[in-house]
């Protein structure tokens, strides 16, 4: 004898509640979010532009169907292409997360919370035009600011506590919730539409980290962002349209979200939703490198003049006994690797690899994680002299709320007995402890980012616009972005 299972619709998940209020109630009052906002507009389009000097990222790029064109459709920075909001969601997605170089959140998950910039700019820009005309009143730039901080919050909020690479589970499942709810919100969705939206976002197959791993890693980890942005469009787009939703997306048994990847287990969450997440998010400044290791770089800048001379030739490095890296234990995790690395995406999260070129080079660029540099024999000769070890302090400070470090220390031990100073460093210089450091190296890297695309005349009249905080809050997007066109 079996029990009937009851077909009465449930009350939709608080989850999906508390993020469609969010969405549609919060009222964004911090400055610090709003200028933190800005710089990372600037600097997120920068890493965009950056990439697109290399041809493993722009031979992803422009319409699904060569030459298709879009009346009125989203632009892309940098490129002449104008796509339809889901392709050009993807197109700005991928330029953005490919060289790993944009903003960082660090919890018990982690992501880059400017992936969602993808969905966002192409939605705003589509609509602004479109707006425009038909002489209703387009979207502003402050939209996408208020935007840009509520997708950092949904994703940063939800990372706090809950652990998807554990299950398995990619990080870019919570770009594909923050933007679905977001981009819902700004085509004036109803707090049911953005249920109905982030169901169908929860629902879907979500990426497994495959990618991100040894012995697989490879270049998806610089489209996945992308793809998961854009795939928040389609969804926006097909609930605007009256696609129905699953209330119970999370917590229906058995074939919830929960009871599918989480044991059962709800997500646990810190706080409420506000502006916390985009005052302390994480910029990548000075190089691009995987987050966990950025403070074991810096440690390897600062000891590069001490020990340079001791590393220029294969027969002075075998006279080091070891180097010991003192990390906390989401690096060990993450980007601890031995052996072979195949590709650049395998070497950019490879502590190791990092701090090598640290020590011989005193710097670090995307360039360094090509093939042409990766071949310099000294590199792998350091790695196998390295040893990871986590120190339980930087482990416990790395989750703390009021901390958020990122510790890394480094030391050299040579076989003579002597040894080098240890370089510890906390907080990157992206960190918001280091704001008043890390900004304007961060404007820096906008301005050499600007360069490689456009001419002078161009490149001043986008900072100018950046630069000025109400000019910007009051530009149409799609006058904002048109000043990126080639």
């Amino acid at each position: 004898m079996t029990s009937a299972i009851s077909n009465i619709r449930p009350a939709p998940d608080k989850v999906l509640v508390d993020i469609a209020d969010y969405v549609s109630d919060y009222l964004v009052t911090s400055k610090e979010a709003i200028d933190t906002a800005r710089y990372c507009l600037m600097d997120t389009l920068g890493c965009g532009l950056e990439a697109l000097s290399y041809p493993a990222c722009t031979k992803l790029l422009g319409p699904v169907v060569p030459g298709t064109l879009v009346p009125n459709g989203s632009k892309v920075p940098g490129t002449q292409f104008q796509l339809d909001p889901i392709q050009a969601a993807f197109n700005i997605g991928a330029m953005v997360r490919w060289l790993d170089f944009n903003d960082t959140w660090l919890a018990a998950e982690w992501g880059h919370p400017s992936d969602n910039l993808g969905g966002i700019l192409a939605m705003a820009d589509f609509l602004s035009r479109n707006r425009k005309n038909e002489e209703q009143p387009v979207i502003t730039m402050r939209d996408v600011l208020i935007a840009m901080i509520k997708a950092h919050e949904i994703q940063g909020i939800l990372a706090l506590e809950n652990s998807f690479n554990r299950v398995g589970l990619d990080h870019v499942v919570l770009v594909k919730i923050a933007s679905t709810a977001v981009v819902t919100g700004m085509l004036g969705g109803s707090k049911d539409d953005i249920i109905n939206a982030v169901s169908n976002a929860w629902v879907d197959g979500q990426s497994l980290r495959t990618y991100r791993h040894s012995p697989n890693t490879g270049s998806r980890k610089s489209w996945a962002a992308g793809d998961a942005t854009s795939r928040a469009v389609r969804l926006a787009l097909m609930t605007m349209k009256g696609e129905m939703g699953y209330p119970t997306a999370l917590t229906a048994t058995t074939w919830g979200f929960y009871d599918v990847f989480f044991k059962g287990q709800p997500f646990k969450f810190q706080r409420s939703y506000g502006s916390y997440v985009m005052e302390n998010v994480l910029f990548k400044i000075s190089f691009p490198a995987e987050f966990h290791a950025q403070t074991a770089v810096e440690c390897a800048f600062q000891l590069h003049p001490q020990v340079k001379d001791k590393l220029d030739c294969l027969k002075k490095i075998e006279q080091i006994d070891k180097i010991v890296i003192t990390t906390h234990e989401s690096a060990i995790r993450i980007i601890d690797k031995q052996g072979p690395l195949n590709n650049p995406a395998d070497r950019d999260h490879c502590i190791q690899y990092m701090t090598a070129i640290g020590l011989l080079k005193g710097s670090l660029t995307a360039a360094d994680y090509e093939d042409a540099v990766a071949a310099d024999p000294r590199i792998d000769a350091l790695r196998d002299k390295m040893q990871c070890i986590e120190k339980a302090e930087f482990t416990h400070d790395y989750l703390d709320p009021e901390k958020r470090s990122i510790a890394n220390a480094v030391q050299i031990f040579f076989k003579d007995g002597t040894e080098s100073e240890q370089i510890v460093v906390e907080y990157p210089i992206g960190h918001r402890r280091r704001r008043g450091e890390g900004i304007p190296e961060l404007v820096r890297k906008f301005k050499t980012n600007l360069a490689r695309r456009f001419p002078e005349r161009q490149q001043k009249a986008i900072l100018e616009v950046c630069n000025d905080e109400a000019r910007l809050s009051e530009m149409p997007v799609h006058e904002f972005v048109d000043l990126f066109v080639i």
